[in-house]
């Protein structure tokens, strides 16, 4: 096993694990713990973050990653198809005037999209900016994978 590594950030001494590799350093891993990393790297983005959206945007508009956004929502419709549904319903719905769009429930951002906390309700939606969506799903994919560490 290889020896315990001691973060210049935060001084915690941790398995070699918990630090991501980079063939330049001595021992080929990072002097910086990885939640370190991560914390930096989102105050980094939140000091700079006009210039990283606008960066976002341009790559975006990248055909390979247009390609893979394509092959991801054609994943995400076949292995659920309530999404599809729920989301047909929403765009019907807010057509005919069924549903009215509001701004986000997060930030008060007028840009909104329609998120669904559960499939099982179509028109039982929860108005988020694009941002907060992203963040939201992040939040439930951490609360999953702790659930799934609790039951492991």
């Amino acid at each position: 096993m290889a020896s315990p590594k001691i973060c210049y950030a935060c001084k915690a001494v941790l398995p070699i694990g918990d630090f991501y590799k980079h063939p330049k350093s001595a021992d080929g891993h990072l002097n910086k713990c990885k939640s370190c990393c991560r914390i930096h790297a989102a105050a980094n983005r939140l000091k700079n973050i006009k210039r990283i959206r606008q960066y976002d945007v341009e790559r975006s508009k990248n055909p390979n990653r247009i390609a893979e956004g394509v092959r991801r929502t054609r994943e995400k419709r076949q292995s659920d198809p309530r999404y599809m549904h729920c989301h047909n319903a929403v765009a019907r719905a807010l057509k005919n005037g069924a549903l009215q769009r509001f701004n986000c429930e997060r930030c008060g951002h007028k840009k909104s999209v329609a998120h669904h906390e559960s499939y099982d309700q179509p028109l039982k939606v929860v108005w988020l900016c694009n941002a907060c969506h992203s963040q939201t799903h992040k939040e439930m994919d951490a609360i999953s994978e702790a659930r799934r560490e609790l039951c492991a």
